[in-house]
């Protein structure tokens, strides 16, 4: 397991990233404010008072194994990440009441999920997703605004979020090899095909609002 020498903001965020918490649920686990959470949000180079510090070292130590794997990825310098890992650009296309899916092939796995590309250096993150969307399904979409950005926790992609709209186009399955079908499915239906603890926060955030 890797150590943490002093804990910073940064590396408290990565905790509780990797333990996929909300900041009241982060701060009910250890029993301080909420208020204290957000501001090691909002400061990533914070360092938490001495008795803080013992508290995220406890966490960390009785965390499982799976947590502690997301740590030590989440936990790494921005540098380092960016340097390490590959990074895609993710379309949340919307459409009255629907939302548009690919089903990938992962392997002999069939998975659902958002249409996607890969960003190679130097390339705009907004625009790969908005040509990857029309690359794989034929449709025509808009960027409204971008979601945020997260290292995976299962696949440690670095992957950038984008709710976009829908312009025009038949929703078609143009990338046969990789992936067998393209659908709209209804928002509220969203969850059958892909878990709710799968899905980036903000992402069912921006489709209430959809």
């Amino acid at each position: 397991m890797d150590v943490v020498e002093t804990w910073t903001g940064r590396t408290a965020r990565a905790l509780q990233d990797a333990l996929r918490m909300t900041n009241e649920a982060f701060a009910a686990h250890l029993g301080i404010a909420v208020r204290t959470v957000a501001t090691w949000n909002s400061q990533p180079e914070i360092i938490p008072r001495p008795d803080m510090q013992q508290m995220l070292d406890t966490t960390l130590e009785r965390a499982g194994d799976a947590v502690k794997r997301r740590f030590a990825l989440m936990s790494r310098p921005p540098a380092a990440v960016t340097a390490q890992v590959l990074r895609v650009a993710i379309a949340v296309v919307v459409r009255p009441g629907e939302v548009l899916l690919v089903c990938r092939r992962d392997g002999e796995t069939l998975r659902w999920q958002f249409p996607a590309g890969v960003v190679k250096p130097g390339a705009d993150a907004e625009a790969v997703a908005v040509q990857e969307t029309h690359a794989e399904t034929g449709v025509h979409c808009a960027v409204r605004r971008q979601l945020g950005q997260r290292l995976h926790p299962v696949t440690g992609v670095l992957a950038d979020y984008f709710i976009a709209d829908y312009l025009a186009g038949e929703a078609t399955n143009r990338d046969p090899i990789e992936n067998t079908d393209v659908t709209w499915v209804p928002i509220s239906a969203l969850t059958r095909f892909i878990r709710t603890d799968s899905l980036y926060p903000p992402i069912l955030a921006a489709l209430e609002t959809a």
